[in-house]
């Protein structure tokens, strides 16, 4: 019987070297300077190596879940025209030169990602190429505020071709940190990790913290100490799954940051959710964060941080408009800013449920009944209904009594935001990212 390979904490000179070989590689074969790349790999060094090759030396890196099916996969190719599609390990070794590449010290572009479909077709997030001061602004911001070092170690549990996973393993390798890919998020393979390379930061998901709680509350142990950094986003955190991982990794650990493919938010560390409970943290420097009549997130960023919809001048229009603090863009979340400046996330508009005229947020309803005991998991989702337009309907994962969640609505939510119907099931749909599948729902 095979066994995996024990976790390897990659330097950031090999990297830089396997990068360098590999943008030499995709020169020779042709791909110029301001062409797409797109990569199609599974979560590996080579993957992030690859993007860095690509965004350091003026190539245009398109990381694709390759999971994706043909219908899901030839429309971006389409939109994208690459000139390169790196699907597989082999290829990425076949295309490496002997002598490296010179990079440019700090990137030239962002990756493009492509969001996922709940808004339509996806659609890829394009950052243009920077000039070299906001080439280093980028890059030293997420250093200023993650505290990137040369003595980092960042463990990666989250697949690299999601835009958040990636800048964290990026940001640590640009420090001069070393890097460590999972091939696969499992608890028992994040507490080998643990033992074997002593990682000091990480990006995670709501759902690997919950896995790993549940793991360690079965008579696992695991020893946490080496992280000095926590980051968890992706999803809403349930509170139970966001005070637990407090308790395990430490309150002056673990922070919690919004954002999306588009853009960065807030951050938000352990200490300050606990003094504002609920809030996903203020305005990252630099950034202005505003709502407008309908309660929609609106923020302002720097130049860095402005980006364009690939091919879709339409929705590129439709997500900017001017602001005092310059132009302004949103992705349709919905929210408030309190006087103090933290933010406090509703919803996504586009789990908006509208019944009966009310407007319903699954956030809120979600976090009146998460607490019930016996719930380990819940969402809350709409389904057409020819009386009320949409009926409000809580899928639940655990041994919670039904009559009980219904006892709990009754008490905490009022009457249009109650559950009309209510369904255990095993597990909770998910993207890669950890994001509930409302929609399959």
């Amino acid at each position: 019987m095979s066994h995996p390979a024990e976790p390897v904490a990659v330097p950031a000179e090999h990297l830089r070297r396997l990068a360098g070989r590999f943008a030499a590689g995709v020169e020779r074969a042709g791909v110029a300077e301001g062409d797409r790349v797109v990569v199609s790999l599974p979560n590996s060094v080579e993957l992030l190596a690859a993007v860095w090759g690509c965004v350091a030396s003026g190539r245009i890196p398109v990381p694709l879940d390759p999971r994706l099916t043909p219908h899901e996969r030839e429309p971006i190719l389409a939109d994208v025209s690459p000139a390169l599609v790196l699907d597989s390990l082999m290829r990425f070794a076949e295309l490496l030169a002997d002598d490296p590449a010179e990079l440019d010290p700090f990137p030239r572009c962002r990756p493009m990602h492509f969001t996922s479909g709940t808004t339509g077709r996806p659609k890829g997030v394009w950052s243009g190429f920077w000039d070299a001061a906001d080439a280093e602004s980028a890059v030293l911001e997420e250093r200023d505020l993650w505290g990137f070092a040369a003595s980092d170690v960042n463990l990666v549990v989250s697949p690299l071709y999601h835009s958040a996973p990636l800048r964290f393993a990026l940001g640590t390798a640009l420090a001069g940190g070393s890097v460590v890919v999972l091939p696969v998020f499992t608890p028992e393979a994040f507490c080998e990790a643990v033992r074997a390379v002593r990682p000091t930061t990480m990006f995670c998901v709501p759902a690997h913290l919950q896995r790993l709680l549940a793991h360690l509350e079965s008579g696992a142990t695991t020893d946490v100490s080496s992280f000095r950094l926590v980051a968890h986003a992706g999803a809403p955190c349930p509170d139970p799954i966001r005070r637990g991982a407090h308790a395990l990794f430490g309150t002056d650990v673990v922070w919690e940051f919004y954002g999306s493919t588009e853009g960065q938010f807030t951050a938000c560390p352990a200490t300050e959710w606990e003094q504002h409970p609920g809030t996903v943290g203020r305005a990252r420097p630099g950034r202005v964060i505003t709502v407008d009549h309908e309660d929609e997130l609106w923020c302002a960023v720097p130049a860095w941080g402005r980006f364009e919809y690939w091919n879709d001048p339409d929705r590129t229009a439709q997500a900017w408009r001017p602001t005092e603090n310059g132009p302004a863009f949103t992705v349709g979340d919905l929210g408030r800013v309190d006087e103090d400046g933290f933010v406090h996330l509703d919803s996504r508009r586009t789990d908006l449920i509208i019944s009966g005229g009310v407007n319903v947020y699954p956030a809120e309803v979600e976090a009146a009944l998460v607490e019930v005991p016996g719930v380990v998991e819940i969402a809350v989702f709409g389904r057409p209904d020819e009386r009320w337009g949409q009926r409000v309907v809580a899928a639940w994962v655990g041994d919670a009594a039904e009559a009980d969640l219904r006892a709990t609505a009754q008490e905490r939510l009022a009457p249009p935001k109650r559950p009309k119907s209510y369904e255990r099931v095993h597990a909770l749909p998910r993207t890669a990212t950890g994001k509930v599948r409302r929609t399959e729902l």
